[in-house]
Formats: C-alpha cells, sequence, structure tokens
C-alpha cells in the first residue's frame, strides 16, 4: 500500500492552480474530469515528490457541499493491489463505505471509505491486462 497523495477541495481551479504553482513552485502532473463532472489536477513538488489533488465540484455535484474554512481537505489517496480486498479489510478495522468501488473508465478499480473519524480515502487499484497473446504454434 503506497499513500500516493492527499486531496483537496478547493472553489476556484484556475486560482488555486496558480497559487500553488507560483507559491510553491509545484508542477502539473496531471488533469482529468471525473465521472461525475468534478475536475482534478494533480501537482508535485519537484524536491520531495510530494503531490497534491485540487479537487473541484460543479454546482449541483453531490460532493460540491457548502464550503467551511477547515474542511477543504477532501481525501488521502492510496495505491493498492486491490482495492476491493483493501476495503473489505479496512471495514472490520473501524471504516465505513463512503462510495463503494467501482470500475473507472476500465482502467482502475476506485472506492472511498472513511477511517474511524471520518476522513475520506480513496482505495485505487490499477486494473492489470493480460499481455496480448502473440501468435500460437498449432
Amino acid at each position: 500500500m503506497t499513500l500516493s497523495y492527499t486531496g483537496i477541495r478547493v472553489r476556484d481551479l484556475a486560482r488555486s492552480i496558480r497559487f500553488y504553482q507560483d507559491g510553491f513552485g509545484l508542477t502539473e502532473r496531471g488533469r482529468g474530469t471525473m465521472t461525475h463532472g468534478g475536475r482534478f489536477v494533480e501537482l508535485e513538488d519537484p524536491s520531495s515528490h510530494q503531490r497534491i489533488e485540487l479537487n473541484w465540484y460543479p454546482p449541483g455535484s453531490p460532493y460540491a457541499t457548502r464550503y467551511t474554512v477547515g474542511e477543504g481537505l477532501d481525501h488521502l489517496g492510496f495505491v493498492v493491489d486491490d482495492a476491493d480486498a483493501t476495503v473489505a479489510r479496512l471495514l472490520p478495522l473501524g471504516a465505513s463505505i463512503a462510495l463503494p468501488v467501482w470500475t473507472e473508465r476500465g482502467r482502475s478499480r476506485i472506492g472511498f471509505v472513511r477511517d474511524p473519524d471520518g476522513i475520506w480515502l480513496e482505495i485505487e487499484s490499477r486494473i492489470r491486462r493480460s499481455p496480448a497473446r502473440v501468435g500460437s504454434r498449432g
């Protein structure tokens, strides 16, 4: 299991990107749109390689809750070998399901649990494709 990044919820994505890039020298590593319409941008510190994920949710999204200062920690992201097995292992340790595990765009299995104090944790495993068979001898 690897702690991959910390996700923070932001109100203005462009402003936050500019702040973390210009203010701290973080570099963009990737960006995308979530299946529910939210957007994310992953930034990395070039020295420590620590990463943060800026998460913005559009109005009407179930995740676009009223913003309260101090609650901007969106989630911690963990990359694991098997998301389903890891979620199952965390439940008896006091975790609760926030979002059940699903397949994201055929590339990953992702689920969210709440730790015993309610902090959201993203549990993600990459879907490994078996190598294509190249020719066969008969």
